[in-house]
Order: structure tokens, then sequence, then C-alpha cells
């Protein structure tokens, strides 16, 4: 069996391969290392048969709905999941098989309700329901210890000590552990009786992840992130460099306009000189108005660059085709000591 693990902060993905056919399972992959999946998926001459999410993720965005497409895999999640985009939901017990490759899904909710392990002849893919030395949280949206206690002692931790555990996170380089080991030394294991292991897990206080309700927004309807749609706006725009426009500006051109869109008082506090207010939020609707000339360059600037980017998209998507961004924004723009105004009140 081919066998690759990936890292991506503390979250952790896998490939599996079969040798004999080619064909191969991804399973919790991580939006940010697409472009590693595919080149190890090239360089093997795989075909990916299934994507697999062990969960809905909270803390990271899944990969799986893009994989999916990139690769016309199955995405593959429980049945319990409420992502709109899985082809193939598993219920307890139901098999992969994908070449030589078997992996039986064990459902064990309680980080949350659609948690599964993949089960292999010589090793389990854990999710959150078992990592290495801890478990998965159960203070998060359809997280629940009673269940988390059921799923381990009555479900995981049975299952043969020799099995190797990979876990979708370790924040410690750690590549895997077996259940053996676990059973021996994690701490929240030791906690077997039920009620003192849910007083255990009620009283853990951890922060909530830094992308909760994003990653839970997208992992679950299949939308986009912020990053997405600031990928996606760049992609379609061209940007103009400060001193691109310091020059334009010196020059008196009258085919330029700029365009500012943030909120009035910063616009008040300091702007570029001959800039135009139009805030973000009123573009769509005042833009008829504003820019009656659709053949204008338009160049859109905000504070740091982004806002700017998203505008500049939607104004070509509106017909104003040569709409541009500042590169790096008005902050940039001040950084560098070029001229701004404010409004005389």
């Amino acid at each position: 069996m081919l066998f690759e693990s990936f890292t991506a902060g503390g979250c952790r993905s896998y490939l599996l391969g079969c040798e004999s056919s080619c064909a191969a399972v991804l399973i919790d992959p991580e939006l940010s290392l697409i472009d590693h999946y595919r080149g190890h998926v090239l360089q093997h001459g795989l075909t990916v048969r299934y994507v697999v999410d062990t969960h809905t993720h909270a803390d990271h965005f899944s990969a799986s709905r893009q994989l999916g497409q990139i690769f016309g895999a199955h995405v593959v999640m429980h049945r319990l999941s409420a992502a709109p985009y899985a082809d193939m939901r598993l219920d307890d017990g139901d098999m992969l098989i994908a070449g030589s490759l078997k992996l039986t899904a064990m459902h064990t909710p309680g980080h949350t309700r659609d948690s599964m392990c993949l089960v292999m002849e010589d090793r389990v893919f854990t999710g959150d329901t078992l990592l290495i030395g801890g478990t998965g949280r159960t203070d998060l949206p359809t997280g629940d210890p009673h269940q988390l206690h059921e799923s381990l002692f009555d479900k995981l931790l049975r299952l043969s000590g020799d099995l190797r555990v990979y876990p979708a996170h370790d924040y410690k380089g750690r590549d895997h552990s077996t259940i053996a080991e676990e059973i021996a030394a994690n701490p929240r294991l030791q906690m077997a009786e039920r009620d003192a292991f849910v007083a255990m897990m009620r009283d853990l206080d951890l922060a909530a992840p830094t992308h909760l309700t994003e990653a839970l927004r997208t992992n679950m309807s299949g939308g986009k992130t912020v990053a997405q749609l600031l990928s996606e706006a760049a992609a379609k725009v061209p940007f103009m460099s400060m001193a691109e426009l310091s020059t334009r500006l010196g020059s008196n051109s009258g085919d330029l306009i700029v365009i500012d869109l943030r909120e009035k008082d910063a616009y008040d506090a300091g702007h570029i000189a001959t800039a135009r207010h139009l805030p973000r939020g009123q573009m769509e609707l005042r833009v008829n108005t504003e820019l009656p000339d659709p053949t204008i360059r338009i160049v859109t600037c905000c504070e740091l660059g982004k806002i700017s980017t998203l505008a500049a998209a939607t104004l070509r998507e509106l017909g104003y085709m040569r709409a541009t961004a500042l590169d790096g924004g008005v902050a940039a723009w001040r950084q560098a000591g070029h001229a701004m105004e404010a409004t005389k009140g």
C-alpha cells in the first residue's frame, strides 16, 4: 500500500493508494494543501476514488468538495453529516473498497454527531474521536461527552491493541500511536468511569477554534471562505501600483477615477487626493449615478487592499471593464509617504 501523511499546522490528512490498481483514498484533506495532494496523486499515477471527511471539521477548512471535483471522486461522509455536497453517506459498518484497500466505517459520535473512524486491517483513522494522548473536545456544536465515552470505551478501544492510530490532529509532530499505547498512557482514557469522564470533558474550558464560525459555515454548506473569495477576486482584476497611481495623479489624468471605499470618518480623516468617497456597502446601489461612464478607468482603494479587490471584481462584473484595485491600500500609500488630504469641515 502506498501511504502518505500531510500536515498543515496541527491538521493531519492521509493519502492511501493500492499499488496494483492505483486506486486511492484521501482522508480529511485540508484546503491549503490542495496542490500538495494533486502533486502526490500525479507523481504516483493514482486515481482517487474517494475523498473522505471523518466528521464536520470546526477548526479548519475541508478540501473535500474541491478535490472531489478535481479528481472526479466521490465525497464521503457519515450519513448524519449536514454537508450537501457529500456524494456518499456511510452507516456504521459500511465498507469502502478501492482496489485492495478496504476501510470500514465505525460511527463514533461525541466530538460531533457525524464523527466516524475508518478501520483497516492494521490501522485506524480516528478523526478527532481519539488523538495521540488526548481525545476530541465535546463542547462544539453537536458534541456530547456521554456519546464520546460510549464511542471510545464501548467501540473504538475494543479494537485490537496493535492497530496503529492515525488522528486528524497532532500538534507535537507525532506520526502515529497504537490502541494499546493510548489505553495505557492517554490521560483522558484513564477516566474510564462514565460520570468521571463526562465531568472531565465538561471542565476542560477550552478556547474556541480561531475559525470556528467560518469553518462550520463552509464545511457544512460547501460555501466559500473569505480567503477563497479574495483569491478568486484577485484573479479577475489587475492592480495598480502606488508609484503608477502617484504618477498618473500628478499628470492630472482626466481618464482616471479613484474610488475610496472606506467609511466616512476614515475618508474625512485622510484620503488620496481627488479620490471620491463611495462606501463599499452602497457601491452597487449608487454605481450608476456615481460612475455614469462605464468606459472610464477606475482605481478602487480601501485601508488594506482587500475590500478594494472584491469591489474591483464586482465592478468588472457590472460592466466597468477598466476597474483596477490599488496594490496595498491606503495604509501602504500613507506609509510610503504619498500625499493625503483631509476633508475640510
